[in-house]
């Protein structure tokens, strides 16, 4: 199975989670250090550590499964979904159909995204009021908080169009917030992602200790896909100067052999801009908010499956039975 690349990033969640009380138990996506207070680099690391690690939930929140390589797909000829019966996970049946309601919906989706938002806020917000920060350090962690923000924005405006949007903590009831066109949430993703792909605030690619952290070429990717989507023409000439800078940098090639791609010591191999690995065994379907990794291969696998030899799906029967079938 992958290995999770995310070791500094919970390591510094571990620090900053150390105390005398369990108020960490409780988790909030709003909270934050006091808005305009000093942040140390220690701070503006734990603000980014909690942003990044909304990407080892991507799949399953609030009893709710949105496994993002599965949502589109759903609405696709690929696959048909099945489970133990037409109620479960409902939402993703009407949604094959074109026939999702404001009560049966991407909840899950929802949800981790805009916790994803909300922690970038906090990262970006430390990153403004920083103290003693080396300064090209500050631009990469800048760079970082505005690429999440952008990321994790424009699922959201991918899946609903108009959406509510905020870039500071909602602190009073009734917690809301003005809902944005796409053309306006579309404005805010490319800002977020012209301050990540500031030239000199990211390298081109990440290695060594800084292995599966943004660099320069994800951000232009995501810009590219997000033109792209938009289809704003006024900036295709641009995206594709960003991507002939990916190819004439050196820093990505193709494998002679495709197939060698796949295998485990390739993990974050020439080929590869930017990974997100998960571990199978860090989720139940009962705390979707616990844990780390992915329901995925339990999910997409047949109900009922019985096989010989190394028991490899029975570790992910104990989670659930629900099936996917591609």
């Amino acid at each position: 199975m992958k290995k999770t690349i995310y070791i500094l990033i919970f390591a510094l969640l571990v620090l900053g989670l150390t105390g005398c009380s369990d108020d960490f138990l409780s988790a909030s996506s709003t909270e934050r250090q006091e808005a305009g207070a000093p942040a140390y680099e220690g701070a503006i690391l734990a603000n980014l550590a909690s942003a990044y690690q909304i990407m080892l939930f991507d799949s399953y929140a609030n009893q709710n499964y949105s496994s993002i390589p599965l949502m589109s797909d759903l609405r696709s000829d690929d696959i048909f979904k099945g489970g133990g019966d037409a109620g479960d996970q409902h939402q993703l049946y009407l949604l094959s159909l074109f026939t999702s309601t404001p009560q049966q919906s991407l909840d899950g989706l929802w949800s981790i995204f805009y916790t994803g938002i909300a922690r970038s806020n906090n990262a970006i917000s430390a990153c403004e009021n920083a103290i003693d920060v080396d300064e090209d350090k500050l631009n990469q962690y800048k760079a970082e908080a505005h690429y999440l923000r952008a990321y994790y924005t424009h699922w959201l405006w991918k899946f609903w169009g108009n959406i509510p949007y905020f870039e500071e903590p909602l602190t009073e009831p009734p917690y809301m917030t003005k809902q944005y066109t796409a053309d306006e949430i579309y404005s805010e993703i490319m800002a977020d992602l012209d301050i990540a792909t500031t030239d000199g605030w990211l390298s081109m690619n990440t290695t060594g200790a800084d292995l599966g952290r943004i660099n320069k070429a994800t951000a232009l990717m995501l810009k590219a896909r997000v033109v792209m989507y938009q289809k704003d023409q006024s900036r295709y000439g641009e995206v594709t100067a960003d991507m002939a800078e990916i190819i004439n940098s050196g820093k990505f090639s193709l494998f002679d052999n495709f197939s060698e791609m796949w295998l485990d010591q390739n993990e974050f191999c020439e080929e590869s801009i930017f990974e997100v690995n998960h571990l199978p065994e860090g989720k139940r379907w009962d705390s979707g908010w616990q844990g780390y990794g992915t329901n995925l291969p339990a999910f997409i696998s047949p109900s009922e499956l019985a096989l010989e030899g190394p028991d490899v799906l029975g570790k992910f029967k104990e989670d659930g039975d629900l099936g996917l079938f591609v």
